[in-house]
């Protein structure tokens, strides 16, 4: 593998009067693959893809393609292309002429755009379409047409901002699959923007948890949602009980509730205030095993969605846990708690992750 990262941000900043859109940004992403830009709106993700693209210029730093100095030069110079939320199609022109339309102002010769273009959409499932315009297009065949469009001029990089935010939930998660295909396919790098958790869990290689400008952590979904870095990731990452409280002999004092047995924390020393987070799928609610840590509380609320269950369990007044359970436990429906009962919950010690 070529060891030169395929995007490199050295010191990347966006100032807009006194604030920072995007603050001393130090990014590597390696080629081949599928890298995602992951935060809340208004975390800079954006704005770092459009620097990257060359649609925004950094107040500082330096902006490197392969090696390459690209700070300076315009989009159309940097061996990118982007696929914006919108897609942008030419409603005017065929599915066909609206993916060559790149190669045909590039002067590349008719035959080989006819040639390109078939592959392109063979790849992407609308060969048949090819004759036909966007408008007459469902939402995810007009995603395909613009991701056509944008790999057909064989791209070094692929920017992604946000391109599914307009399908529905359903197609969503097809074209997530999809996507994901084509990439590994084609072998381009993909920077992909999103808001979504388990869309850049899904998709990606690795992810950038970004928030306020700057990047919480970066590493694969695996680290990032087993082993989040701070309590911004642990509690963006999917849903997670992040309490505070006091480390003390491998236990954790919750300001306004119990002590939570933790295990023994190497770092972290007696006294220290501390966040604790643990996953709601780590709790278990029945046949616990030896070892586990046990509570007791009271059952506040039940809350059905299909294949699992929610349940909200109030440790002490003004504080609830949230515990997940797979519906394969409790199939039947009168196998259900209804609410005010006091219920036993067990977890494993290690499963706490512990911030200072």
């Amino acid at each position: 593998m070529d060891a030169t990262p395929a995007v490199r941000l050295d010191g990347v900043s966006k100032q807009y009067a006194d604030s920072y859109a995007v603050h001393r940004l130090d990014l590597d992403i390696e080629a081949g693959h599928f890298f995602s830009l992951l935060g809340p709106s208004g975390c800079g993700k954006t704005t770092t893809l459009r620097m990257i693209g060359g649609f925004s210029d950094p107040s500082e730093g330096a902006v490197l393609l392969a090696g390459e100095d690209v700070t300076a030069l315009p989009p159309n110079k940097r061996n990118v292309n982007t696929v914006f939320q919108s897609y942008a199609l030419f409603d005017h022109l065929s599915i066909a002429d609206n993916v060559g339309f790149g190669l045909k102002r590039k002067g590349v010769a008719r035959n080989e755009i006819r040639q390109r273009v078939g592959e392109m959409l063979e790849l992407v499932q609308l060969a048949g379409l090819a004759d036909r315009r966007p408008r007459t297009l469902s939402g995810g065949q007009r995603q395909r047409v613009a991701l056509a469009r944008a790999l057909v001029n064989r791209p070094a990089v692929l920017l992604l901002d946000e391109p599914l935010a307009a399908l529905d939930l359903k197609l969503r998660r097809q074209m997530q699959v999809e996507l994901k295909q084509i990439q590994r396919e084609v072998g381009i790098t993909f920077v992909f923007v999103t808001h979504d958790q388990d869309e850049a869990l899904t998709m990606s290689d690795r992810i950038a948890v970004m928030n306020a400008g700057r990047i919480e952590q970066c590493g694969t979904p695996e680290d990032i949602y087993e082993h989040p870095a701070t309590g911004f990731v642990a509690s963006f990452m999917g849903t997670s009980n992040l309490m505070n409280g006091t480390y003390r002999d491998g236990e954790v004092t919750l300001d306004k509730g119990p002590a939570l047995p933790v295990g023994a924390r190497t770092g972290i020393a007696d006294g220290t205030a501390v966040s604790v987070s643990l996953r709601p799928e780590k709790i278990w609610l029945s046949d616990f095993e030896p070892g586990m840590a046990k509570l007791s509380g009271v059952l506040r609320e039940t809350v059905y969605s299909g294949p699992t269950t929610t349940y909200l369990i109030e440790l002490a007044p003004g504080m609830t846990l949230s515990v997940l359970e797979q519906n394969t436990a409790r199939a039947r429906m009168e196998d259900r708690w209804s609410g005010g009962e006091t219920v036993e919950f067990g977890w494993r010690p290690e499963h706490c992750l512990v911030l200072a």
